[in-house]
Order: structure tokens, then sequence, then C-alpha cells
């Protein structure tokens, strides 16, 4: 699972990667059941992103894949991935996979989503994935 600590060190990674670049992001880590551990907002962030961002995690985490994986399901005409209450099936969530299982994942809103999943990256690379 993913402790507080180490979802500290992924939410300052991410932050850093983010205010690097210039962009005001929300950021949401969740267990393996998509359940929040930990949620922080820069400064500026739209507030829309608060809801995204968690949406996106929570996909990832319970599909066990990137969202951007469902966000192309979806494009390909399985549009049942819409009705699944609680996820956003778009670019920017990706899983925490340790010793290839599922212990939850990350999610970015309030860039691109190419931007949000870079954001999303520098988070898992704090763990050294």
């Amino acid at each position: 699972f993913i402790t507080l600590e180490a979802a500290r060190k992924m939410a300052a990674a991410g932050e850093a990667e983010a205010c690097q670049n210039g962009w005001n992001v929300a950021i949401a880590i969740v267990d393996a059941n998509g359940d929040l551990i930990l949620f922080q907002k820069l400064d500026d962030t739209q507030p829309g992103s608060i809801t995204v961002s968690q949406g996106k995690a929570r996909a990832a985490a319970l599909f066990k894949r990137p969202s951007k994986a469902l966000e192309e399901a979806i494009a390909g005409g399985k549009q049942g991935f819409l009705s699944v209450e609680g996820i956003v099936p778009m670019q920017g969530g990706l899983p925490v996979v340790v010793d290839g299982k599922v212990i939850g994942a990350v999610g970015v809103s309030g860039v691109t989503s190419a931007q949000d999943e870079q954001v999303a990256q520098a988070a898992l690379r704090a763990l050294g994935i």
C-alpha cells in the first residue's frame, strides 16, 4: 500500500515538476481502492481540477491502467466507461505498480492532459517507479 509518507514524497515531486513549468495543478493520490490518501492544489488552480484529478487517480487505480487507456477505449467506441461513477477517463492518471501489483494511483489536473501526465510521472519517479 502507499503510506502517507510515500504519498507526501509523490505530491512534493509532482508539485516541483509543475512549479518548474509554471503549471497550476491539483494532485490526488489514492490507494488501490481509489480512496483518497493525499490531495493538494497549487495556488490559482482552476476549481474544476479538484474533482478531475481525483477522478483520474480513481480511474487508474480501479482499472489498473493509465486513465488515458480508458479515454482511448471510449474514443474506440466503448461508451460504457462513461457511465462508471466517480472516474474521469482522461489522460493524467497513472497507477502505482510495485512488484506487478497496483497499490494505488496518482491523478493530476490543471493543464493539458499530456502535461498533467508529465506531473504524474514525476510523482511516480519519487518512488523510484
